[in-house]
C-alpha cells in the first residue's frame, strides 16, 4: 500500500520505472546481505566444528594409547597419551565459549575437570607409586592397579561420551544451518519473483492502464466520434499526450464543421437550378398579373383587380418563402431541437431537388400527417436532402425513389426487428426500449457491393469521379443522425436497389 501510495503522487512514468527499478535492485542487495551474514555465519560454525571434531579426534586417540599403555606398558604410549591430553586441554580451552554456545556450561567445566582427573590418574599409573598406594591401603600392588585402570576407564568414557555428544550436536546444528540457508535462498527467489510481479502489476495499473485507455479513446475517434480523452492519471506523459489529443480533437471538431458548412454551401451550387425552378413559377405569375393588372388599370371592375392583387401577394410569399427555405439552409446556425412535422418538412426538401430531377424519376412520399419530429430544421433537412440525391445520382435518368415514416411504440416491437436492431445498435444511439420514428429512402437503382457497403460512412470516401463528389455526403449524414441521438442503417442488393433506415428516438433531448 506504501509503494502504491508512493507510485500514486509520482509525476511521471519515469520516475515510477526507475523507482520500481530501485525497489527490486534494494530489495536483492538487501537478501543478498543477509543472504551473505547467514553464509559467514554458517562458515564460522564449520569452522569451528572442525575444532570440534579434532577434540573429539583427539579424545579417540586418548583412549587408544592409554590401551595400548595398558597392554604393553611401554614409555612411548604414555608419553603420546600425555601429549593427546594437553591438546584435548588446550582445545577445550583456547575454544571454552564456541564449547559453551553447544552444551551445558557446567558440562564443560566437569569435562574440564575430568581431562586434568584423568592426567592425574595416568600419571600416577605410570609413576609407580602404586605400591605406597598399596601399603597405605594394606592393598596389593596389582589390585591397585586394577582399581587405576578401572578409574581411567571410567573417567575416559565419560570424556568420551561428553565429546561425542558435542560433536553430534554440532553436526545436527550445521545440518540444520544449511536447511535454513536452503529455505533463506528459496524464499529469497520467491520474494524477489512476487516482488516484480507486484511492482509489475503497479506500474501496470499506473502506467499501461491509462495508456490502454487512450488506445480505447483512439479507437472511439478512428469512429469517427470525437470524444474527449478523459484518463484518470497523474502522469505528466499521459497527461501531456491527453491534452495534444483534446487539443488536436478541438481543432478537428472545428475543421469538421467548416467541412460541413462547405459541403452544405457546396450542394447550393446544384440546388440553385431547382431553386430558379421554383421561383420561375411564382416570378411568371406574378409577371402575368402585373400586364393583365397594367393592360385593366382603366377598367372599373374593382374586385377583379383585388384578385389580381391577391395572386400577386400570394405568389410574392412563395418566392419569399422559397428564398427563406434556401437562405435558412445555407446559414450556420447552433443546433437546437424544434417540433417538426415530417411531411412538410420532405415537401420543402424536395422543393430543394426539384430541378434536378429527371422526368422519368418518380419521388413517392408515404408519411402521414401526424408524424411529427423533434430535431434541428436545418441539420436534419441536409441530411435527408444528402440521401435523396445520392438516390437520385444512383439512378441515372429513370427509376423511382420511396419515402416512406412510420411512429413505433417501444411495446409494439416485434421479432422481425431483432436482426435490424442488431446492426442498428453499432451505428446510432437509438434502442428498442423507446419510441421511434422510422424513415425509410428506398430507391430502385443499382445498389451497393458489398465491399463498398461497409465504408460508405466513411469521411472521404466515394466511387464517383474526381471533381464530382468530396466524399462527405453520407458521411455528414451519419454524423447529423448521431447528433439527434438516432441511428442509420443501409441495406442493398446490387442490380435491385439501397435502403437507408433513419431511426429517430420520439422524446425532446
Amino acid at each position: 500500500m506504501i509503494l502504491l501510495n508512493v507510485f500514486k503522487y509520482r509525476s511521471s512514468i519515469r520516475q515510477k520505472i526507475i523507482l520500481g527499478y530501485y525497489t527490486i535492485v534494494a530489495v536483492i542487495v538487501g537478501l543478498s546481505l543477509f543472504a551473505f551474514v547467514e553464509l559467514r555465519f554458517i562458515e564460522k560454525k564449520v569452522i569451528f566444528g572442525d575444532v570440534i571434531s579434532e577434540f573429539f579426534d583427539t579424545t579417540l586417540e586418548i583412549r587408544r594409547f592409554e590401551k595400548n599403555f595398558f597392554l604393553y606398558g611401554q614409555q612411548s604410549d604414555y608419553l603420546e597419551n600425555i601429549g593427546y591430553i594437553e591438546k584435548a586441554e588446550g582445545l577445550l580451552g583456547n575454544n571454552t565459549r564456541g564449547f559453551e554456545s553447544i552444551a551445558d556450561p557446567q558440562q564443560i567445566a566437569k569435562l574440564k575437570e575430568d581431562l586434568r582427573k584423568y592426567k592425574g590418574l595416568i600419571d600416577l599409573y605410570a609413576s609407580g607409586k602404586s605400591k605406597e598406594i598399596s601399603q597405605e591401603n594394606s592393598l596389593d600392588e596389582p589390585l591397585q592397579r586394577i582399581i587405576l585402570e578401572k578409574q581411567l576407564r571410567t573417567v575416559g568414557k565419560d570424556i568420551i561420551t561428553v565429546a561425542e555428544g558435542i560433536s553430534k550436536t554440532e553436526r545436527k546444528y550445521i545440518q540444520s544451518l544449511l536447511g535454513n540457508s536452503q529455505n533463506i535462498i528459496i524464499f529469497s527467489i520467491i520474494s524477489l519473483v512476487l516482488m516484480a510481479i507486484i511492482i509489475g502489476r503497479i506500474l501496470s495499473h499506473m502506467v499501461v492502464k491509462p495508456l490502454q485507455m487512450l488506445e480505447e479513446s483512439m479507437g472511439v475517434i478512428a469512429e469517427g466520434k470525437f470524444e474527449r480523452v478523459s484518463i484518470n492519471s497523474h502522469d505528466r506523459e499521459i497527461l501531456s499526450l491527453a491534452n495534444a489529443f483534446n487539443t488536436m480533437l478541438k481543432e478537428l471538431e472545428q475543421r469538421q464543421r467548416h467541412l460541413v458548412q462547405s459541403e452544405k454551401l457546396a450542394s447550393l451550387g446544384t440546388l440553385l437550378s431547382g431553386v430558379a425552378h421554383e421561383l420561375n413559377n411564382p416570378l411568371s405569375n406574378i409577371s402575368s398579373s402585373c400586364q393583365i393588372l397594367a393592360e385593366e388599370i382603366e377598367d372599373t371592375d374593382i374586385s377583379y383587380k383585388k384578385e389580381l392583387l391577391s395572386q400577386i401577394d400570394e405568389q410574392t410569399d412563395r418566392a419569399r418563402n422559397i428564398v427563406r427555405s434556401l437562405l435558412e439552409f445555407s446559414r450556420e446556425k447552433v443546433f437546437k431541437k424544434e417540433l417538426l412535422q415530417l411531411r412538410s418538412l420532405f415537401d420543402e426538401t424536395i422543393r430543394f431537388v426539384k430541378g434536378q430531377v429527371p422526368t422519368n424519376i418518380a419521388i413517392v412520399l408515404d408519411i402521414p400527417d401526424e408524424i411529427f419530429i423533434y430535431a434541428d430544421k436545418q441539420r436534419i433537412q441536409q441530411a435527408f436532402l444528402n440521401l435523396i440525391r445520392n438516390a437520385i445520382d444512383a439512378m441515372g435518368d429513370t427509376g423511382d425513389i420511396h419515402v416512406k415514416a412510420s411512429r413505433h411504440n417501444a411495446i409494439d416491437k416485434v421479432e422481425e426487428e431483432a436482426e435490424i436492431y442488431n446492426y442498428l445498435k453499432y451505428h446510432g444511439k437509438c434502442t428498442l426500449e423507446e419510441d421511434t420514428v422510422d424513415i425509410m429512402i428506398r430507391d430502385n437503382g443499382p445498389g451497393i457491393p458489398e465491399e463498398i457497403l461497409l465504408k460508405i460512412f466513411d469521411p472521404f470516401f466515394t466511387t464517383k469521379d474526381v471533381g464530382r463528389g468530396s466524399g462527405l455526403g453520407l458521411f455528414i449524414v451519419h454524423e447529423i443522425i448521431d447528433e439527434h441521438d438516432g441511428c442509420i442503417a443501409v441495406d442493398s442488393t446490387v442490380q435491385k436497389g439501397t435502403t437507408f433506415l433513419i431511426r429517430l428516438p420520439l422524446r425532446k433531448t
